[in-house]
């Protein structure tokens, strides 16, 4: 035998409160104007008959969801799981909602976002790489409004917000120059992504200034993980052919070449060999890593971020084009040699 249990509404609340139903509405919408005492009134009557929005419910009349979808890339990057989690808890403080979909390792981006147009979503913010601009004209043309996190596509007007990749790279070019370095690699990550591009493409520019030949910057495909990179590590670094220093575009793939030079190849760092990453995740900041790395300013990059989203204006198109470049910072730890002035 079935029980049904009775499921209340905003009406039966209205009722036992003593107010109007759109007053209910506003007691569970954060931000909404409503007298403090009216609200606990409210709040009180829902407890009693264990009253719950419905989400759902509320959509139809609004035509708003307040969820926002987070496409996200590559996983196997702790620094997404970062941004995610700030992404979560910012978005939940306005009374929002996080839908979360996810795009293998150098896929294409319209499929996931082709999931995406199945929900009722108010917006969608995109880590991953690679996107069609047809796929962004469909979204536009349902007034789902897209922001790009930590990425630009190339030719396309859609907007975004990313950190200085290649500045960053410039900057651990200089620290290397600075400890005296000669020779060189880079473990680079997505082939197509735009962020590893900038990132090597900064640090080989600075390198070629100083007067570095190109032949003397050894380039290995990490693939953007610590098992990829591990294992190019492991077919490139000999102890009779090392570089000097190594720079990883991320954090994760660096802790890889560390392990490798220091497990397999018994080697110090930064004594035989310097390391740095990008990104500055949690356990680079741990023993036994203490990694050089640049720093991802993720705060100021998601309320940017949903700044250009502007959820609460939900009438006004974002603006195209914008290319928002928030300023990084080089953390100095054990991984480079400090140079003798510092």
């Amino acid at each position: 035998m079935t029980r049904r249990q009775t499921r209340f509404t905003s009406f039966d609340v209205a009722a036992l409160a003593g107010v109007s139903q759109s007053a209910v509405s506003r007691a569970f919408s954060p931000g909404s104007s409503i007298a403090e005492a009216k609200r606990q009134r409210i709040l009180e009557a829902a407890r009693k008959l264990n009253y719950v929005p419905n989400s759902i419910a509320s959509s139809l009349t609004t035509k708003r969801s307040n969820i926002v979808a987070v496409v996200l890339g590559n996983l196997a990057n702790p620094f997404y799981v970062t941004v995610l989690s700030t992404l979560v808890r910012r978005l939940q403080a306005e009374g929002r909602q996080v839908l979360t979909f996810t795009v293998d390792n150098g896929a294409e981006a319209d499929q996931a976002l082709m999931r995406v147009l199945r929900y009722q979503v108010d917006g969608v913010i995109l880590t991953a790489a690679q996107l069609s601009t047809r796929m962004t004209s469909i979204c536009h043309e349902r007034g789902i409004p897209i922001v790009l996190f930590n990425r630009y596509i190339p030719g396309s007007d859609a907007s975004g917000v990313r950190c200085d990749n290649v500045g960053g790279g410039r900057m651990i070019a200089e620290a290397f120059l600075a400890a005296g370095a000669k020779r060189f690699a880079l473990i680079l990550g997505d082939p197509r992504g735009t962020t590893s591009a900038d990132r090597a493409r900064g640090f080989s520019d600075r390198l070629v200034e100083a007067g570095i030949a190109r032949s003397e910057i050894r380039v290995v495909e990490g693939h953007s993980s610590y098992e990829g990179a591990y294992a190019a590590a492991t077919r490139t670094f000999q102890r009779d052919s090392l570089p000097e220093a190594i720079f990883s575009v991320n954090d994760i793939m660096a802790m890889a070449a560390m392990d490798v030079l220091r497990q397999r190849l018994s080697l110090r760092v930064p004594e035989d060999v310097m390391v740095a990453g990008f990104d500055d995740i949690p356990d680079a900041r741990r023993w036994p890593y203490r990694l050089t790395t640049v720093r991802q300013p993720v705060e100021e990059m998601v309320e940017e971020t949903l700044s250009i989203l502007h959820l609460d204006d939900p009438e006004t198109p974002i603006e195209p084009a914008i290319d928002k470049v928030i300023p990084v910072r080089l953390i100095w730890r054990d991984t480079v040699r400090q140079p003798s002035s510092a």
